[in-house]
């Protein structure tokens, strides 16, 4: 009934998903979690509509301090797919998309520049330097993110263990 979450070594993945059959309907599962979250403060539940937003409290967080956000759709009258997403605080997620795409608009830039110039017959070594320098900091961006991923890691544990405590609460209920 549970899918686990599975995930290839191999994998380029910097955000883990995973997705849960469960055999409760819909509101059952978000009525459960707003009312888990009122009784402890270990974390901040928020729910946006079928969203709930489970994540530590301010005074806790760090800079790769993640995020679970759980996505509640109903399957059936009594059942639903719960679908989950570990990541990091949204403005730090686009924070590190942003330094992504200026990286690549910079390539792009320097690249073209450097086409123009070899294309002319003019000097076009700084701009293939640059260029270079780019791909290399792009690729530091991405070791820098499963860095950031890897020392996430037991807090995203924690974040798993927290949401298999609210559904094994349901369990006991039933």
């Amino acid at each position: 009934m549970v899918k686990k979450l599975n995930i290839n070594a191999n994998e380029v993945i910097l955000r883990p998903r995973f997705q849960l059959k469960l055999p409760y309907s819909n509101q059952s599962l978000l009525e459960a979690f707003e009312q888990f979250g009122k009784k402890q403060n270990a974390f901040i539940i928020n729910r946006v509509d079928d969203h709930i937003f489970i994540k530590y409290p301010n005074a806790t967080q760090q800079f790769w301090t993640p995020q679970l956000h759980l996505e509640i759709n109903t399957d059936s009258s009594k059942t639903s797919i719960l679908y989950g997403l570990f990541g990091p605080i949204p403005s730090v997620w686009l924070m590190f998309m942003f330094l992504h795409f200026l990286v690549a608009l910079a390539f792009l830039c320097f690249c073209i520049w450097g086409y123009t110039n070899w294309s002319l017959g003019n000097e076009y070594i700084t701009q293939t330097v640059i260029a270079i320098a780019m791909i290399i900091i792009w690729i530091s961006l991405y070791i820098f993110g499963r860095i950031g991923r890897n020392i996430a890691k037991p807090k995203m544990r924690e974040l798993k263990l927290f949401m298999d405590n609210i559904l094994k609460t349901m369990n006991s209920n039933t």
